[in-house]
């Protein structure tokens, strides 16, 4: 990705939380000045990768392929008495799909904040990393449900869906109703080496200097000086 496609997104998400009153953490706005500042007292932000991740997996075409998330907190597995959860906001625009995944340790609740509808494709996979042809079960807001393979869900403002590891998940925008605000409350997350992909494509992007960077992604903080 462009730096200066990575700046516009930001600058879209900052406006877009603002104005349905999601409020992020001050970092949120830290620039590649502030954060030449910091020191260990950051560290946490730094070693769970909190803040800003706008990816295209790698495959050039943000608007097709792509998600914007910000993590606002997350522990870690090596800690067991520290943090046993993390949160994230995501933000899914029209036409973009959130590609075909699962997870190998974490459950998550996907929640719809606000914006539009969120459609979410569902499998259980099977021993080969496959789909397999079998029911799922699943719970929307502490509603058990069991569904057939390959159910497409549609989510309102205001309700959720709990995935669990070896659950295939690919969403998207509702089409006609806008881009979509989602938070994620989980168990620890691990981007590095938690996702399994359907298709072999990256988590995170390859980024093309053309502009400074306004803001740093949450694998691009500089070490504690």
């Amino acid at each position: 990705m462009k730096r200066s496609e990575i700046n516009a997104q930001i600058r879209e998400a900052l406006a877009l939380t603002e104005s349905l009153g999601f409020c992020l953490p001050p970092f949120a706005r830290w620039t590649p000045e502030d954060w030449a500042q910091k020191g260990p007292e950051c560290d946490e932000i730094r070693r769970r990768m909190l803040g800003w991740d706008v990816t295209d997996y790698g495959q050039g075409d943000f608007d097709r392929l792509g998600l914007l998330l910000f993590t606002l907190r997350n522990g870690d597995k090596a800690d067991p008495a520290g943090k046993t959860y993390c949160e994230k906001i995501l933000i899914s625009k029209e036409g973009q799909d959130s590609p075909d995944h699962f997870h190998w340790e974490k459950t998550e609740d996907i929640i719809v904040r606000g914006g539009g509808n969120l459609r979410i494709r569902l499998y259980n996979a099977d021993e080969a990393g496959g789909h397999a042809d079998t029911d799922i079960a699943v719970s929307t807001d502490g509603t058990r449900r069991v569904l057939k393979a390959g159910t497409v869900l549609c989510l309102h403002p205001g309700e959720s869906i709990t995935l669990t590891p070896g659950l295939y998940h690919e969403f998207w925008a509702d089409p006609g109703y806008g881009t979509v605000l989602l938070g994620e409350v989980s168990k620890v997350n691990d981007d590095r080496g938690d996702n399994r992909f359907y298709a072999p494509i990256g988590r995170f992007p390859a980024v093309e200097e053309d502009v400074p960077a306004e803001h740093l992604l949450c694998f691009e903080y500089p070490e504690t000086k």
